[in-house]
């Protein structure tokens, strides 16, 4: 039961992150009609940011200060796609998505090599702030603070992001342009505004999964995309698109992943996608997609 009860946990904990990866994801093509294959390599910067920044200021400032600079990874992932669409992707748009799809995937390679060059080969960790929380008792095991921490965060940016998207004008203005770009542009709504702050949210969330990852696991160089591929199986499952289906989607596979490690760790990547197979069978746009 103890074990049961720490793998329940690591499952909630992975499907928070999974969460905010596959939901900027959806948050993106739901808008923007973008299939972003570099949004792996959001979430590996907010990482290397976050604890780059964590790493130099852990020595001289209290440990309490340290929480605060977690978001500063998601805030910089933000800035660079803010900058992003509308240098590389905005003149793209009347393209076929083929075109799309080669710059997001170049961008992926390019940002991969950026954080090689500007952090290093070597793993960076902001296992600090883990350290400080410690730990408390689950049965007759231990199990982390943070990762408890992690869980909450990742409940509360979901109904952040829920109430934001279906509870306030701009989310409206998002959801407008979804459904019709050209009739949003002629009733007056600036789709250029509407797309770059889009994308820069969607980034935003990606980065907040690598910010809030980084204290119990280290920045490594390819974490983007094993991220990327994991967050598609999400998508696929849930519906691309789709903030609920991104939601249940991470629930899912994390829940398989987590008992696949435990109790069959050779087919458990094969079982996920089996899973996403079947239900592209039933229902090809997922559970929560629409045509």
């Amino acid at each position: 039961m103890d074990i049961l009860a720490v793998q329940f946990l690591n499952s909630i904990f992975y499907a928070s992150i999974l969460f905010l990866i596959a939901a900027g994801l959806s948050l993106i093509y739901g808008v923007m009609r973008i299939v972003n294959l570099a949004h792996g390599a959001f979430y590996a910067l907010g990482a290397y940011v976050t604890a780059w920044t964590i790493g130099h200021a852990v020595a001289s400032v209290h440990f309490s200060i340290l929480f605060l600079l977690l978001p500063v990874g998601a805030v910089a992932v933000a800035a660079v796609g803010a900058l992003i669409e509308p240098l590389l992707l905005r003149p793209l748009y009347g393209r076929p998505e083929e075109y799309l799809l080669l710059v997001t995937f170049g961008l992926l390679l390019i940002l991969e090599d950026a954080m090689h060059f500007l952090f290093g080969g070597m793993p960076l960790t902001a296992g600090a702030i883990m350290d400080s929380l410690g730990s408390f008792p689950v049965l007759g095991l231990r199990y982390p603070v943070y990762n408890v921490l992690v869980i909450a965060i990742g409940a509360v940016a979901a109904a952040l992001l829920w109430a934001f998207v279906y509870r306030t004008r701009f989310g409206v203005m998002l959801r407008a342009t979804s459904q019709d770009r050209r009739m949003a542009s002629a009733l007056g709504l600036d789709v250029r505004r509407v797309y770059v702050q889009a994308f820069a949210l969607g980034c935003f969330i990606a980065g907040l999964g690598g910010a809030i990852v980084v204290p119990s696991q280290a920045a490594v160089l390819g974490m983007g995309i094993d991220a990327l591929i994991l967050a598609f199986v999400v998508v696929v499952i849930g519906g691309l698109g789709s903030l609920e289906g991104a939601l249940i989607g991470a629930l899912l596979v994390s829940f398989v992943r987590t008992a696949g490690i435990q109790f069959f760790p050779e087919i458990e990547l094969a079982v996920l996608y089996l899973i996403a197979a079947a239900v592209l069978l039933v229902r090809p746009t997922g559970m929560f997609g629409k045509a």
